[in-house]
């Protein structure tokens, strides 16, 4: 397996896994939609998106990572958005080998720290977080406004 930091050139490889994980959270799939949402995040450097690949180059999952600030301790801070590995590579270290490329990135920009969310009910995904050291939050609350 291999892991690389997708460019736009890589779109098309991602965007179908990209929709696999939209339609895992009861969106309606969109490969328009979805490609042409990650062409400008890449194309916008809004995004940083690994992709973990097989032997033969196929996409086996993806991560995807938003640049933010945290105005306390005057740094950046990472939001591990999206992570998504196909159902017939799962429990194979694909999801661990992209988390350990996001922890990378966070390094080397010399950011706080990686932030994430997962829904209440995936218990793999946790899972894996805490086995990876990641701690859950229990200090503050988190909000939403939808407009």
């Amino acid at each position: 397996m291999n892991v690389i930091r997708c460019t736009e050139k890589h779109v098309t490889l991602i965007t179908p896994l990209f929709d696999a994980y939209r339609r895992f959270y009861h969106q309606p799939s969109d490969i328009t939609g979805a490609q042409n949402f990650l062409t400008e995040r890449l194309k916008q450097n809004e995004s940083v998106v690994f992709a973990a690949l097989d032997e033969s180059g196929k996409a086996l999952g993806f991560v995807q990572l938003y640049p933010t600030f945290s105005s306390v301790s005057i740094k950046k801070l990472w939001i591990l958005n999206d992570l998504f590995v196909v159902p017939e590579a799962r429990k194979q270290g694909v999801g661990e080998a992209l988390m350990e490329a996001a922890r990378k990135l966070a390094v080397e920009t010399h950011a706080k720290g990686l932030q994430l969310e997962t829904g209440v009910g995936n218990i793999t995904a946790q899972r894996l977080y805490e086995k990876l050291g990641y701690v859950r939050n229990v200090e503050t609350y988190q909000y939403f406004l939808k407009v």
